[in-house]
C-alpha cells in the first residue's frame, strides 16, 4: 500500500509518499519536473510516524539549520539509482559536489576507470525524496547550478538556506 501526506514549505507545498515501512517520496507539488513520479491513483491520504518525523526533519530544516538526523526513508529504484541516493545523503550540509565527483565515487568502488558524470545526472535528476536526499547538493564540473526538478530557484533558494556561498557558483550557465 502506499499513503500520501502534505507539507506546507516556505518553497512551495509538498507531496509526501510513502510504503509500509517508510518514506518513498517527497516533492514540491507545483513547477516540479516529476511531482509525484510513479504513484499510482490508489495512493491514500494517511499520518503515519515516518511522516511525522518528515515533517520535524523538514520544519528544523527550514529554520536553516541541520537536523541532525535523518526521517525513515526507503530509497526504491534500481541499483545504481539507489546507490547514487545514498552517495547523496553522505553530502553534508552547506556543501556541494559535482556529477563528476559522485561518478568518480561509482567507479572506484566497481573497480572501473571511469563512470558517466551523465548516467549519474540521470539518477540526481530522477531522485524522488528532495531536499532530504540532498540532490540540490549537486552541481555541475563548471560550479553551475545545473537543472533540479523542483526549479533552478528552489535549488538555489535551498542552498542559501544551508548557508552556501553561491559567489563560488557560475549562475551565467
Amino acid at each position: 500500500m502506499i499513503y500520501t501526506n502534505s507539507y506546507e514549505s516556505p518553497l512551495g507545498s509538498m507531496l509526501l509518499a510513502g510504503d509500509d515501512e517508510a518514506l518513498t517520496g517527497l516533492w514540491f507539488t507545483e513547477g516540479s519536473r516529476y511531482s509525484g513520479f510513479g504513484l499510482n491513483k490508489d495512493a491514500v491520504p494517511r499520518e503515519t510516524d515516518y511522516f511525522d518525523q518528515t515533517k520535524q526533519w523538514l520544519d528544523i530544516y527550514f529554520t536553516g539549520r541541520d537536523p541532525g538526523f535523518f526521517p525513515r526513508i526507503h530509497l526504491v529504484g534500481s541499483d545504481f539509482r539507489n546507490r547514487v541516493g545514498k552517495i547523496m545523503c553522505g553530502i553534508p550540509f552547506g556543501k556541494t559536489v559535482t556529477y563528476g565527483w559522485i561518478a568518480g565515487q561509482i567507479a572506484k568502488e566497481r573497480g572501473l576507470e571511469r563512470m558517466s558524470a551523465q548516467a549519474v545526472g540521470g539518477a540526481v535528476g530522477h531522485n524522488p525524496i528532495c531536499i532530504i536526499v540532498p540532490c540540490h547538493r549537486v552541481i555541475g564540473a563548471n560550479g553551475s547550478l545545473t537543472g533540479y526538478g523542483g526549479g533552478i530557484m528552489r535549488k538555489k533558494a535551498l542552498l542559501e538556506l544551508e548557508g552556501f556561498d553561491l559567489s563560488l557558483i557560475n549562475l551565467t550557465v
